[in-house]
C-alpha cells in the first residue's frame, strides 16, 4: 500500500489506459478520482474500484476547459483533501494523410492533448504547492519520442508533452513537486482498435494483421498491456521514485530507445 490515503486524480480515466492506472492506484492504498469527458464510463470505474474495497469518486472532466477543472479540482479538495498525484491520460489519436489533416483535426488534437494536460497541471500544481509536494505523471508516447507519417498532430502534441513536462519539473522540484511523462509504444486498448483500419491503409496491411506486425518488430514480441503503464504510474507516484523528475520513460518492450 505505497499509496495509502493519497489522493489521486486520473483524467481520461473511464477506459484503456486510464482505467489500468485508475484501478492500480486505487490497489495501492490511494483514494482516487476518475474523470472522464465520458461520465458514465467513469462511473463505471469508480463503482469497479469500491466493489474491490478501494476508495473512488467519479466527476465528467473536460480537459479543455479550464473551469470545469478548476471546479473539479475544488470537489476533490472538499471530499479528499488536497491532491497529491495527478495523472493526464486523456487523450486522442487520429491516423491520416498530411493533405487530409484538417486545422479542426490539429487544434483538436492540440487542446486534448497539451493544451489539456497544461491547463490539468496548473490546477494540480496550485493544490500541490499547499500541500506541500506531489507528483504529476503526463502520458506522452513513443511517437512523443520519435515522429512518424500520418500522425502529423499526435506527434506535435506529445513532443510538447515532453516539453511541458521537463520545465514544470525544473520550475517545481524545489517545492517537492515532482513531474515526468511516461512514453507507452503499442498497448492495445479501445483506442488502438479504432485505429487499425487506418494503420493498415497506412502499411497496405490488413487491419486484423495489424497488431501481428506489431507484435513482430517489437523485441519483446509482444505488446504492450494497460498493467505495465498503471505500474509504472504507481512507482512514480510513490515515494520510491522520489528522486526521478523530469524524466520521459519508454515502456515499449525495446521497440524505441532513446
Amino acid at each position: 500500500m505505497r499509496l495509502k490515503n493519497k489522493v489521486a486524480v486520473v483524467t481520461g480515466g473511464g477506459s484503456g489506459i486510464g482505467e489500468g492506472i485508475s484501478i492500480e492506484l486505487a490497489k495501492e492504498g490511494a483514494k482516487v478520482v476518475v474523470t472522464d469527458i465520458d461520465e458514465k464510463s467513469a462511473e463505471e470505474v469508480a463503482i469497479k474500484i469500491k466493489n474491490n474495497g478501494g476508495v473512488a469518486e467519479y466527476f465528467k472532466l473536460d480537459v479543455t476547459n479550464s473551469e470545469n477543472i478548476h471546479l473539479v479540482t475544488e470537489k476533490v479538495k472538499e471530499i479528499f483533501g488536497l491532491i497529491d498525484i495527478w495523472v493526464n491520460s486523456a487523450g486522442i489519436s487520429i491516423i491520416t494523410p498530411f493533405f487530409n489533416h484538417t486545422e479542426e483535426l490539429w487544434d483538436l488534437t492540440m487542446d486534448i492533448n497539451l493544451k489539456g494536460q497544461f491547463l490539468c497541471c496548473k490546477e494540480a500544481i496550485k493544490q500541490m504547492l499547499e500541500n506541500g509536494g506531489g507528483s504529476i505523471i503526463n502520458m506522452s508516447s513513443q511517437s512523443g519520442k520519435v515522429g512518424t507519417n500520418n500522425y502529423q498532430a499526435y506527434c506535435a502534441s506529445k513532443f510538447g508533452v515532453i516539453g511541458l513536462t521537463q520545465s514544470l519539473s525544473k520550475e517545481f522540484a524545489q517545492n517537492g513537486i515532482r513531474v515526468n511523462s511516461i512514453c507507452p509504444g503499442v498497448v492495445n486498448t479501445p483506442m488502438w482498435e479504432k485505429q487499425t483500419a487506418d494503420y493498415g491503409k497506412k502499411r497496405n496491411i490488413e487491419p486484423d494483421k495489424v497488431m501481428d506486425y506489431f507484435r513482430e518488430k517489437i523485441p519483446a514480441k509482444r505488446l504492450g498491456t494497460v498493467e505495465d503503464i498503471a505500474k509504472l504510474v504507481v512507482y512514480l507516484a510513490s515515494d520510491d521514485s522520489s528522486y526521478i523528475t523530469g524524466q520521459a520513460l519508454n515502456v515499449n518492450g525495446g521497440d524505441f530507445m532513446s
